[in-house]
């Protein structure tokens, strides 16, 4: 049986990634020009985030348990739902790239 602190922890971290990955997500459909450009830096990036605040989060500041015996969902829960979860708030939920006007760079 998990702990109080335990299952706080890890809905801290599910929430800090699900939030990490959704604005990165939604930067790097807006800049970048092409479509595999978002992709590839979303596939690259994303998991780079997740293990710093996931190292962070569980081990320096002590989130989401040490004692954990399945590894298999911890990984689903920390890095598998909140990528999912960011991406289609992102796809569903948020306005095309093409709808979206950005400002002018300044030259």
């Amino acid at each position: 049986m998990a702990s109080v602190a335990t299952v706080f922890g890890f809905l801290l971290i599910m929430v800090v990634n699900t939030v990490l990955a959704a604005v990165a997500i939604r930067f790097f459909r807006l800049r970048l020009s092409t479509t595999w450009g978002a992709v590839v830096y979303t596939a690259v990036l994303i998991p780079l985030l997740y293990l710093a605040t996931t190292i962070l989060l569980s081990g320096f500041i002590g989130f989401g348990g040490s004692g954990v015996e399945d590894k298999g969902t911890a990984l689903i829960l920390v890095w598998v739902l909140p990528f999912t979860l960011a991406v289609s708030l992102d796809v569903f939920w948020m306005p095309s790239p093409e709808e979206v006007d950005l400002p002018d760079r300044a030259s």
